[in-house]
């Protein structure tokens, strides 16, 4: 089985990276290998453009069986615990638009730009249909942004217009890649902060990322067998 790992920076999965230089055969910088699976490694880049360019350029010279985003990410719902580790099951661009006069946001497929039922997307969503083959984590809606919100009022305003639980800033762009490309996938973030009046002490990165690992590394016990 050949397995795609995708993440926008090394730093949030340095302990998998640690764990197959361990436990795989290094094939290369990015490829790992164990039995019958062989793991690639991603490294994007932060943002929508860096995911779409980098996912571009691999899947024109390369075919997956499965494919998984794993990152951090922000909290809307307040239900979600700092540290916990969730399932991104549908996806939206956030910020692709127009700014109104009044301050509003309306979004391409309001403005007609792309029909919201185009395919790949469903009443303007992305939505992940493996998502019921996996169990064990929270399920979430996720929003995914070239500014992450950190000022009151748009806080509000984004929440008001979309029912989404996290924002990240890669999501939507690794889901319309391998819906396009029809590549079975999983995204995985772990909550690393809440989305409110930006306040990096209130964040918890090392708790985030050792969370996430630990849920790769365990779910690669899935796809060993």
């Amino acid at each position: 089985m050949k397995l795609l790992i995708v993440s926008a920076t090394p730093f949030e999965i340095a302990p998998l990276i640690n764990h197959l230089g361990q436990n795989f055969e290094k094939k290369t910088e990015s490829v790992f290998s164990k039995n019958e699976l062989e793991i690639t490694i991603l490294i994007t880049g932060v943002g929508i453009a860096y995911t779409g360019y980098s996912l571009g350029k691999l899947l024109t010279q390369n075919t997956y069986d499965f494919a998984i985003n794993v990152g951090i990410a922000g909290a809307f719902n307040r239900n979600l615990k700092i540290g916990e580790v969730v399932q991104v099951i549908s996806e939206r661009f956030g910020d692709l638009g127009v700014e109104e006069a009044d301050g509003t946001f309306t979004d391409m497929h309001e403005l007609g730009l792309l029909p919201p039922n185009d395919p790949p997307f469903e009443n303007g969503l992305l939505l992940d249909k493996n998502s019921e083959a996996f169990q064990f984590l929270k399920k979430v809606n996720g929003l995914t942004i070239n500014k992450v919100h950190g000022y009151t009022n748009s806080i509000e305003a984004i929440q008001k217009k979309y029912a989404v639980d996290i924002e990240s800033m890669e999501g939507a762009a690794f889901f319309l890649a391998c819906k396009l490309e029809e590549i079975p996938f999983l995204q995985i973030r772990s909550i690393s902060n809440y989305v409110e009046s930006r306040n990096r002490e209130n964040w918890n990165l090392p708790l985030a990322i050792e969370n996430l690992n630990k849920t790769v590394i365990e779910m690669l016990g899935v796809f060993e067998n």
